[in-house]
């Protein structure tokens, strides 16, 4: 019988220390769960994330100091995985409630009092959505000192467990909780990540619940009374159960409150969630949308305008428009317009494979497809079913690299990306990457970058212009123009040699009709987007230049559009 207790007490050991690398694991997911959706929920997404992790991580601490007051460690942890597992999975489903009731306050306050449709209601009714921005913290808070009690109280249960102090008792936590953490950040980018948020919170809570109920019953003798604990354990299991099962259609349900029209279609990609939104409009065509994390891409009642200023300037200015590149563009309006121009080849390269295929014709032709879906097919003419195009997945940054080296040239090259409004996408208006793009173009070819809006984002707008300018090319044009779902939007065009941009457009002016039928676009459209007002340019001297890590894009955009933040208030077009 002497010979067993070593045994067992080194079984018991190992369970203790592996179960502090498990929730370690979980700990470490929790932060990522809630920055992510808090950075959703808040826009800033940078700022948001490091905000979140550098909260919960001092609040692990405060955890760790409030751990002594617990006196007996067997009970304290058995219940402190109790109300792990309750606040980890439901955190994320009550902010997405309070949000969407502080969104929704307002309007059921307007019509309360028969006020317009249109009010925007301040003083009293702002408060839940004030507060609302900050309830991702405050979970983050109280689940960070949550945790923060579970290494102490694990370490008091080693001693116990050997009946005496252990010299490398810390060391020997620790290290199962480094190791998992990094097992829990690799469970996280490959599998959670990919998934729904509130299915990653319940997959996770389980465990935590899992712990606890194993733990409860190895050592119920030292717990002593379970009864409130069992019911808790119990209430668990259901709750959890119901968040698995209708938790995504809750969360759901909750976010379509946030749209001012219906939602009849949201996917979640690896890369970003897509929703459309209709919008009917009595006996005529209802009107779509498409957001993109919460941020209008485009809308079907205007995106006419945005894509006739994007494409038309750059494929009127080039020589020829044979070879045409595309950055971006996975919804097909931009290609659907380069189409117009008869090119030999187009190569578009998308980050989200996912996303194309959404506007794309289904392999299927049998297939009976939705309204909206039809719709949007016949709103980019089916551009992707066309042979000369060419599609490339992946990040831009790195696409490009194998055409260079291959020798590709095009005549015309439309750049038609997100907003600079996370650091990820800052090298994307860098000038290494512009320079790169200039050795894809042929010397009397043309390339157009969407660059944000010159009237919410002077500042940013002005360092893409800078930006072109200082990567090689001959000649960089701004030019704006109001897109009604997005306000005063703006462009550049760039040449590598020769004459500018805006000098070889002005041959159009006396080109009636244009060599191209476009949907928006007539002569004097296109030599009016070139005119600024009085001293819009004064003082760009001071403006930086947007070199490889600087972030310059990044925060001037951030700085220009931070009164603005949140999910569903953030101006910018976003892919």
């Amino acid at each position: 019988m002497k010979s067993q207790r070593p045994i067992r007490l080194i079984a018991m050991d190992v369970f203790l220390i592996g179960m502090m690398a498990l929730l370690a694991g979980c700990g470490l997911i929790y932060e990522y769960l809630l920055s992510h959706y808090a950075a959703r929920v808040l826009g800033a997404v940078e700022s948001t994330i490091y905000a979140m992790i550098g909260l919960m991580i001092v609040s692990m601490g405060m955890g760790a100091f409030t751990a002594r007051l617990i006196k007996q460690s067997h009970r304290g942890f058995a219940w402190l995985e109790s109300w792990i597992a309750l606040v980890g999975s439901a955190a994320i489903l009550l902010i997405a409630a309070v949000i969407g009731f502080a969104e929704q306050l307002p309007q059921l306050a307007a019509e309360t009092y028969q006020l317009p449709p249109d009010s925007r209601l301040y003083g009293l009714f702002s408060w839940p959505a004030n507060f609302a921005q900050y309830l991702p913290f405050v979970a983050g808070t109280f689940l960070g000192w949550l945790i923060g009690m579970e290494i102490p109280l694990i370490a008091r249960i080693r001693e116990d467990l050997y009946g005496q102090h252990l010299v490398h008792n810390a060391g020997t936590i620790y290290g199962a909780d480094y190791i998992g953490a990094g097992l829990g950040a690799a469970i996280w980018v490959l599998l959670l990540l990919k998934i729904d948020i509130n299915t990653a919170a319940v997959l996770t809570a389980s465990v935590n619940l899992l712990v606890g109920i194993v733990f409860l019953v190895i050592y119920r003798k030292k717990i002593g009374r379970m009864t409130g604990l069992v019911i808790l354990q119990l209430a668990l299991i259901a709750s959890l159960g119901l968040m698995w099962k209708n938790g995504s259609d809750w969360m759901s349900a909750m976010s379509d409150t946030l749209f001012v029209d219906k939602v009849i279609y949201r996917q979640n990609t690896p890369y970003q969630q897509l929703v459309v939104t209709q919008r009917k409009l009595g006996r005529t065509a209802p009107v779509y949308d498409l957001y993109i994390n919460g941020r209008l891409q485009f809308s079907s009642q205007d995106e006419k305008i945005y894509h006739s200023y994007l494409v038309y300037p750059a494929m009127a200015a080039a020589a020829r428009t044979d070879n045409v590149l595309v950055i971006g563009g996975g919804d097909g309006l931009a290609l659907r317009n380069i189409l117009r121009w008869d090119p030999k080849q187009v190569t578009l390269i998308d980050l989200d494979s996912e996303m194309v295929e959404m506007f794309s014709e289904p392999k299927d032709v049998s297939q009976s497809l939705p309204s909206w879906k039809q719709f949007m097919l016949d709103l980019n003419q089916r551009s992707f079913s066309d042979q000369r195009v060419e599609k490339i997945y992946g990040d831009a940054f790195i696409e490009i690299d194998p055409l260079i080296q291959t020798g590709r040239k095009y005549d015309v090259i439309i750049v038609d990306l997100p907003d600079p409004s996370h650091p990820n996408l800052n090298k994307l208006y860098s000038r290494h990457f512009y320079a790169r793009l200039k050795q894809l173009l042929n010397g009397d070819g043309a390339i157009t970058v969407q660059s944000t809006s010159p009237y919410h984002a002077q500042k940013a707008f002005i360092s893409i212009g800078k930006t072109l300018q200082a990567s090689g090319f001959a000649a960089v044009d701004p030019y704006h123009a109001n897109v009604p779902s997005f306000g005063e939007w703006g462009w550049h065009l760039a040449v590598p040699l020769g004459q500018s941009g805006a000098k070889r457009l002005q041959r159009l002016s006396s080109a009636e009709p244009l060599p191209v039928a476009d949907d928006w676009i007539t002569s004097g459209l296109v030599q009016g987007a070139f005119q600024f007002g009085k001293n819009f340019l004064a003082g760009q001297q001071a403006i930086a230049i947007n070199r490889l890590g600087s972030h310059v894009v990044y925060q001037y955009h951030f700085e220009a559009w931070k009164k603005d933040q949140g999910l569903y208030t953030q101006f910018g077009k976003q892919e």
